[in-house]
């Protein structure tokens, strides 16, 4: 086995790590803006974060073959290590994480039951122009100790 697929796998392995991994995009300020987000709203820490050009998407990529190859999205991985591990992408990623927020922030969850070709069109509008809605920005608000050991390769 490769050594930074062991380390990767040794990362997902920690038994206090979140049971939720966000893959996100690593070069997208919109992207940043919305981890951001989900840290300062997600007080229990159901969530793990890492970039989608990283080792820990690419490790956990190669376990669902179902996703496509050229993939830019949201990508939510539930359960992380258990039997009913499951992947969600696009605008289902982003209601499921809502529902996982739990409070108020589960109310735009229930917009996964409409179609979902008009959900990942909305989705996909957004994300086509991501870049041009909140460039990457020059410096990060660094992270309390806490949040930065959510944060995998």
């Amino acid at each position: 086995m490769h050594k930074q697929q062991r380390f990767v796998e040794s990362l997902l392995a920690i038994p206090d790590r979140p049971p939720h991994v966000v893959l996100y995009d690593g070069t997208c300020g919109f992207c940043h803006a919305s981890v951001q987000w989900l840290l300062d709203h997600d007080a229990i820490g159901h969530f793990a974060y890492a970039p989608l050009q990283g080792e820990t998407a690419a490790q956990l990529r190669s376990r669902h073959p179902e996703l496509p190859d050229d993939l830019d999205s949201v990508l939510l991985v539930e359960h992380v290590d258990k039997p009913r591990e499951r992947v969600w992408w696009r605008s289902h990623a982003v209601f499921r994480i809502c529902s996982l927020l739990g409070g108020v922030w589960s109310v735009p969850g229930l917009l996964r039951y409409l179609p979902l070709r008009l959900t990942d069109a909305l989705y996909m509008a957004v994300a086509r122009v991501r870049h041009r809605l909140a460039p990457a920005p020059d410096t990060c608000k660094l992270p309390t100790e806490a949040q930065a050991a959510r944060f995998l390769p």
